[in-house]
């Protein structure tokens, strides 16, 4: 990776960049990062072209700018009326549908399994990756005065699963980190000799690096210590995010892998498995995991049934063109605004359809100064990005996918400079 000039000359501080890109390997993103700009170009040498068909897919309103994919998704017309037609089913029957949705589920959940390289039985449906952790955190034997290491760049609510489960200890990392031997060598740097689990993320959700590599967790593995890895953004945006080998592995399929919302999965190491409790007691749990976490009685489950045919629609667009196109896209846009006076972008690792840039000092550096930032960027000119805080200045984020068109991000570029002016 390279390694941008900090815009104050030093190290910024705050919630830093932690990032060290998963290999070569088909585990995920390389371990060498360019800087912006190097996205490849359209048919003319100029920016990225349209995906065919890739914007006809979802019904997303045509006068936004939406270029936050990794917040919350957005779901492609053939998954949300596969998602209906479940709901249409449901309300036709209720008993049929809710006798048989265990059984369906287990269906849908090997079909994902299929698509991640998973084990069946070693996955489970799950609401989201919060709801992931605490499941995954729940089934590791921790004793008072154990610890749990954590980065500064971990996702609020997972990193608060975490202490309330035992002491945090976290791994302040430098957002301008240059490669992951430097990432996997500050983590390393904090563990102490009462860490029993190191809870990373896969891809960071403000600064979009890559943290937890195959290397870092195997010597994490080799103190002893069980390894929790946050792939909120890896499945569908990786191509085989499972291989970077934890002990437990959650993450959405309602971002990239097209799912409806309220879609992720937990991935379960054989070895922990019988530990794995439901959060709430269900008639599942004679089956033990993945089927007692699973089954929530008169709930709604189409959006786990219908959870396949996005990774199904992924696979027959061509996954591989569709993550080299996004994060072209992704790409093409730090590019731009990184030519903006005040802007930083921030180290990344190849294949992250999510970019990310340092604000100037002044702006976002609170959680409320860059709420009030993201809204009036929606409000003032119908984009939604995502700002995240960061003391000493914040930052912000770019994505790309199937329905974003270059001219977005230039839209994004020229009403910029009227917020950076008043840092």
């Amino acid at each position: 990776m390279t390694q941008p000039t900090s815009p104050t000359g030093g190290s910024p501080t705050g919630p830093t960049s932690t990032a060290t890109g998963p290999t070569s390997t088909a585990t995920g993103p390389t371990s060498t990062a360019t800087g912006a700009g190097s996205a490849p170009t359209g048919a003319d040498g100029g920016s990225p072209a349209v995906f065919p068909g890739g914007p006809a897919l979802f019904r997303l309103d045509p006068a936004v700018a939406h270029l936050n994919h990794g917040s919350f998704g957005a779901v492609p017309i053939p998954v949300q009326e596969a998602q209906a037609a479940l709901r249409d089913e449901a309300h036709a029957d209720p008993d049929a549908f809710f006798v048989g949705a265990p059984d369906r589920i287990a269906a849908a959940r090997a079909r994902i399994a299929a698509h991640l390289g998973a084990d069946p039985d070693g996955i489970a449906f799950v609401s989201n990756a919060t709801e992931g952790a605490n499941l995954a955190l729940a089934a590791i034997p921790l004793a008072d005065g154990d610890e749990v290491l954590v980065t500064d760049h971990g996702y609020g609510t997972v990193t608060a699963a975490a202490a309330r489960r035992a002491t945090v200890t976290t791994a302040v990392l430098d957002p301008y980190l240059p490669d992951e031997d430097a990432v996997r060598e500050a983590v390393l740097a904090a563990v102490t000799p009462r860490t029993k689990a190191a809870l990373l993320d896969h891809v960071s959700s403000p600064t979009a690096r890559p943290i937890a590599t195959p290397r870092l967790l195997a010597e994490l593995a080799d103190r002893g210590i069980t390894t929790v890895v946050d792939g909120a953004h890896a499945p569908g945006m990786l191509a085989d995010p499972l291989a970077v080998g934890a002990d437990f592995y959650f993450g959405n399929l309602h971002k990239w892998g097209y799912a409806p919302s309220g879609t992720a999965v937990l991935a379960v190491a054989p070895a922990h498995r019988a530990r794995v409790r439901a959060l709430v007691p269900s008639w599942e749990d004679a089956h033990g995991f993945p089927r007692s976490v699973e089954n929530r009685a008169t709930a709604d489950y189409t959006g786990w049934l219908a959870a396949p045919e996005g990774l199904d629609l992924l696979a027959r667009l061509d996954a591989a063109k569709v993550r080299a196109h996004n994060s072209a896209l992704a790409a093409h846009g730090a590019a731009l605004l990184a030519e903006l006076p005040g802007l930083t972008p921030l180290p990344w690792g190849e294949g992250i359809a999510m970019r990310s840039l340092r604000l100037p000092p002044g702006l976002a550096e609170t959680p409320e100064a860059a709420r009030v930032l993201r809204e009036r960027m929606a409000a003032e000119h119908g984009i939604r990005i995502l700002v995240w805080p960061w003391a000493g200045g914040g930052g912000i984020r770019v994505c790309g996918q199937l329905y974003n068109r270059p001219e977005e991000y230039e839209r994004l570029a020229a009403v910029l400079p009227g917020f950076l002016s008043g840092a």
